[in-house]
């Protein structure tokens, strides 16, 4: 093929054989390389994104799975799976000699490592080109430059890229970080040299907690990179969190793709983001682009890449970090510029030109992505980890995609990222696109586990979200807004949940009844019919943290009259299935409408555009307290985890809010402090052991007031 791309051909008979090889099944360069089969060392949803874009080539693809995703989606979406090892990641996602092996045995010529894991690791890139595997990422050399943030604030500031003022010097010592933070002043944002993802990140707002802070950073670095180093710098008061999406190739060219917004966060870590920034002046967003241009090609940069800015309130804007890798968030930017960025991966991978010039590269309309996560916003973003008894998302389309790695009955797994999925729209402009997003996030219905969706509506609906005016502050600034307190319930969302309960026993009784040898039974019809009499019954119902009484009356008609509060209800209705899911037809005092229903156990969750309600019948006293364990007067695992630290022993007295245990969980370190004042009785786990979801971690007795006093 080399011979036939002559000089003297024409630019468009060139382009027009390039697409002919593009369209045999493999991804080739006319003299540089060939890729039939790429294998993705990565999991879930961007596993699944690569082997869409893969399939739609003509590459196969290759997967490799821990125990705990053998059945997971990007297993079944592979041409080939392999397994590499246990759930942790250590031992399977992070082994690169497994990785290596499974590509050499599946013949496959490159490798994506997607984000996380393996992506910028500076020796697994090398190990790659030692092995003749294509690594689709840039070369070893800019991650480690760009991955080692001392190194790269030097290379930016060389390079004419703004820095952000700090300490990233070689001497570790606590005193000589104390001393730096204090000549910089408080408050001061420590982080790990190697970090990203919001791992290995503190806030040190004085210097009486610095100390405190920078261990926190060093162990949760340790644990995530497997190095402490740290740095100290300014942290800028509310600021935004701005990025730009940058792509190389091997000839030297680098363009940009626009930036993105990633300012509204919790614990350092994007939540939502969108493109471009809203605001930001055509001028301001020329200079962000070429200074990001210019920090890709100071380290010879190749494929996707992101630099992060700092920008203050006067659109000043400062680098932070790049990335280099492909971001999570990289759908909003493909989905403002008609591009699709791992097609690019894999044809400048291949040996291939950008396939856009800066000029060709056109900015259109607005985007969004919401990530949904197994959270619980209201306790304090806290990650979960569980079975998906019922997951529903909004119908994909061109400007809707809902990049995901799990399906309805799978299992989030507590040893990786709580991450459900990513959902993407795009409008003509931001207030289209925002209209977008809140009305799909009202058709996400999930089941079985805590999520953060009715947190990301009270979010995307704030007034000053609305208006573009975000920051890195925005949630606590406006906590009080996103998190209002629980409403009661009104009497329409009682009676759909009281006849949801009355349909389904209905059924569940005339299925018994059915199956049973005396199909005529007159006890067996559930519908509460008397003789001369209307039956009567009273249910009691949990809607939050609300108690609601219901009196059922059931009339002659096949009709009910509940009575709420004094107010009575006239309400009827039938259960209807469509497209495998439930709804409920539910009349109530003549008013019509049809809810989803979904019941597990003793819940009724419902759907509607208005909202999601979830009602529970309580237990009985009698069973409530069956089954339960806990430590009395002590702490409790909130998730399941490793102990990654102790900090008491038998006999330590302890003051309430002390820390006693940090956990590593769902990637996170968790501190977990004394909820009062108390002696330790017993330390019921080591360093290293697991521990299990409420599992008691630490007894102790409480200090009676009078020793409290005399101390």
């Amino acid at each position: 093929m080399a011979a036939v791309l002559k000089p003297q051909l024409s630019q468009g008979l060139r382009a027009h054989i390039q697409k002919l090889i593009w369209t045999k099944g493999c991804v080739r360069h006319a003299s540089l390389a060939r890729i039939e089969k790429v294998l993705i060392a990565n999991r879930g949803e961007i596993a699944c994104r690569v082997m869409r874009t893969a399939k739609k080539m003509g590459v196969r693809s290759v997967a490799v799975y821990s125990d705990a995703d053998r059945h997971s989606m990007h297993v079944a979406m592979a041409d080939e799976a392999y397994h590499i090892g246990a759930a942790q990641s250590q031992q399977s996602y992070l082994c690169m000699e497994k990785v290596l092996e499974v590509a050499k045995k599946s013949s496959a010529q490159a490798v994506h490592p997607g984000y996380g894991f393996l992506s910028e690791n500076t020796e697994f890139a090398e190990l790659c080109k030692q092995e003749g595997i294509i690594f689709i990422g840039p070369p070893s050399s800019a991650i480690r430059d760009m991955g080692i943030k001392s190194t790269s604030k030097h290379i930016m500031s060389a390079a004419g890229v703004p820095i952000i003022e700090g300490y990233h010097g070689e001497d570790q010592s606590d005193k000589k970080l104390q001393a730096e933070a204090a000549r910089i002043g408080y408050p001061v944002m420590i982080k790990a040299v190697r970090g990203g993802g919001g791992k290995g990140m503190r806030i040190a707002h004085s210097e009486a907690e610095f100390h405190e802070q920078l261990e926190s950073a060093r162990r949760e670095a340790r644990k995530s990179f497997n190095d402490d180093v740290m740095l100290v710098e300014k942290f800028v008061e509310n600021p935004r969190h701005v990025e730009v999406q940058v792509f190389g190739d091997q000839h030297g060219n680098a363009v940009y793709l626009f930036e993105r917004d990633c300012s509204v966060q919790r614990r350092h870590q994007k939540i939502i983001e969108e493109a471009p920034g809203p605001g930001i002046s055509p001028e301001v967003r020329r200079k962000l682009g070429e200074a990001a241009v210019r920090a890709a090609k100071a380290v010879n940069y190749v494929g996707a890449g992101t630099v992060e800015f700092i920008m203050d309130s006067q659109h000043n804007f400062y680098f932070m970090e790049m990335n280099t890798r492909l971001q999570v968030e990289h759908p909003v930017s493909e989905m403002i510029t008609g591009t699709d960025l791992v097609e690019w991966q894999l044809r400048v991978a291949a040996g291939e030109k950008i396939p856009l010039s800066q000029e060709d590269i056109v900015l259109r309309g607005h985007s969004f992505e919401a990530r949904i996560y197994a959270e619980d916003p209201n306790n304090d973003f806290m990650p979960g980890a569980g079975h998906l008894q019922h997951l529903s998302n909004p119908q994909a389309d061109e400007h809707t995609r809902i990049e995901t790695g799990v399906r309805d009955g799978d299992e989030v797994s507590a040893h990786y990222d709580p991450m459900i999925a990513k959902l993407v729209v795009w409008g003509e402009d931001r207030p289209a696109a925002l209209k977008k997003l809140r009305y799909c996030l009202r058709q996400y219905n999930i089941v079985g586990l805590n999520t953060n969706i009715d947190f990301l509506l009270n979010l995307s609906g704030h007034p000053e979200f609305e208006a573009g005016n975000v920051h890195t502050s925005f949630i606590p600034q406006h906590h009080d807004q996103l998190f209002p307190a629980a409403v009661p319930p009104t009497g329409e969302e009682a009676c759909q949940a009281a006849l949801g309960l009355l349909l389904r026993e209905t059924k569940h009784t005339q299925d018994f009844v059915c199956q049973s040898e005396d199909l005529y039974s007159p006890f067996g019809t559930g519908n509460g019919s008397r003789i001369n009499v209307l039956h009567c019954r009273n249910l009691t119902l949990q809607l939050g943290e609300n108690k609601v009484a219901v009196a059922v009356t059931y009339n002659t008609d096949g009709t009910y009259s509940m009575e709420i509060g004094g107010q009575v209800f006239h309400v009827s209705g039938e259960l209807q299935k469509e497209g495998g899911a439930t709804y409920l037809r539910c009349w109530v005092n003549g008013v019509l409408s049809r809810p989803k229903l979904v019941i597990v156990d003793n819940t009724v969750h419902l759907f509607s555009m208005e909202g999601s309600a979830q009602v529970t019948v309580p237990l009985p006293k009698f069973l409530a307290g069956v089954g339960t364990t806990g430590a009395q007067g002590g702490a409790v695992a909130p998730m399941s985890g490793t102990i990654e630290k102790i900090f008491v022993k038998a006999g330590d007295t302890v003051q309430k809010g002390d820390p006693l245990v940090v956990m590593i969980a769902m990637k996170m370190e968790h501190t977990i402090r004394a909820p009062k004042a108390g002696v330790i009785k017993k330390v019921l786990f080591r360093e290293g052991s697991q521990a299990s979801r409420h599992a008691p971690l630490v007894e102790f007795e409480e200090v009676a007031e009078e020793a409290k006093s005399e101390s």
